[in-house]
């Protein structure tokens, strides 16, 4: 590893502190190096604040070495005036004049604009350090922007013999697969996600909040498939503490309102894909489906997907709802307690 991917990788492990904050921003870090010594470090942490530059300039005690530093960022410096100034202009303004840059940013407004803007005030730039794995970094925003969709990440639980429901729900419900430390990995996972979806069957035997409870962090829009409107009102999804979009066939009269929308589709088309045009349209870059068979289902026929994460438990049912069938590329595989967890990357998915 050399010193440019060294402090690139600097970059990523301090960008990563901001998954599930910056949303619709991107998570970006900056290093910032002089005499081959870290003199200030950041990250963005949340959208409307300073960007990683700014946190990083911030944090030089001394600016009068910058004019002899180097400055590393794992995403493009915006050159755009948004709800901050441009990065790029204040790392001209302060005179540094080498930027080590992990990769392009694809958004609209920026795509080689600082850049350019950069080398044009005379900055030295170099492009493209620890480009995969700072593109896997922002894989949700790389996705939304260049495929139009969110990033896509289904989640089930499965017994030892390939059952994710038993054939009656009587004793309990829900009826857990998973230990409780599976669980809790779960509620970590919803609050690094901007939606979470499961369909009407889940919601009517399950009643979830689909919130983060068991995990400090922000609550997913939930995302409900109704077709006809099935799920009675006084169910936790319509309790209006968080976002909740309804998929239905026909809306309802219900007053809708900032927390509460339905929104329309023709449910004898390609009901994954419409449903991924709506997310687009409210700005959802990330999407977790926890939802049953049929729902997991749809998506992974239509290769709308690109992670799978599946817990197979200890237990064993005998009958009842069987697993989805997925077909992707393994990953990583871990043991979280006595659960099994195995990730999966869709490897028919074109890349960001």
């Amino acid at each position: 590893m050399n010193i440019s991917e060294k402090y690139i990788k600097r970059c990523i492990e301090l960008a990563r502190n901001g998954l599930g904050t910056t949303y619709p921003n991107p998570m970006v870090g900056s290093v910032i190096v002089h005499d081959g010594k870290i003199i200030g470090e950041g990250w963005h942490r949340k959208a409307g604040e300073p960007h990683a530059e700014v946190n990083a300039i911030s944090s030089v005690k001394d600016e009068g070495l910058l004019k002899d530093a180097t400055i590393y960022v794992s995403l493009e410096p915006c050159s755009h005036f948004g709800k901050t100034p441009p990065c790029s202009d204040l790392i001209i303004d302060k005179g540094i004049k080498k930027v080590v840059i992990g990769t392009m940013d694809p958004f609209a407004k920026v795509a080689g604009r600082g850049i350019k803007k950069l080398m044009d005030a005379g900055c030295k730039v170099k492009v493209g350090v620890l480009e995969e794995e700072c593109l896997e970094l922002n894989k949700r925003f790389f996705t939304f922007h260049n495929k139009k969709r969110p990033y896509i990440i289904l989640k089930w639980a499965q017994t030892q013999d390939g059952f994710i429901a038993p054939q009656t729900k009587a004793e309990k419900k829900p009826v857990w697969i998973t230990n409780k430390y599976s669980g809790t990995l779960v509620h970590k996972w919803r609050s690094e996600e901007a939606a979470i979806l499961v369909g009407t069957k889940t919601v009517l035997e399950d009643n979830p909040n689909l919130n983060v409870r068991k995990w400090i962090g922000q609550d997913p829009v939930r995302v409900i498939i109704d077709r006809e409107l099935k799920i009675p009102q006084d169910t936790s999804v319509y309790n209006r503490n968080q976002k909740t979009i309804v998929i239905c066939h026909k809306k309802s009269e219900v007053f809708e309102d900032e927390n509460l929308i339905f929104e329309e589709i023709n449910f004898s088309e390609n009901i994954a894909r419409d449903i991924c045009d709506i997310l687009y349209k409210h700005e959802l870059q990330s999407l977790i489906i926890e939802g049953g068979t049929r729902t997991l289902q749809q998506f992974i026929d239509s290769g709308l997907w690109d992670e799978a994460r599946i817990f197979t438990g200890k237990t064993r049912f005998t009958a009842g709802t069987k697993a989805p069938l997925l077909n992707g590329k393994l990953e990583e595989e871990v043991l979280i307690g006595s659960d099994n967890l195995k990730i999966y990357r869709n490897d028919q998915s074109d890349n960001f």
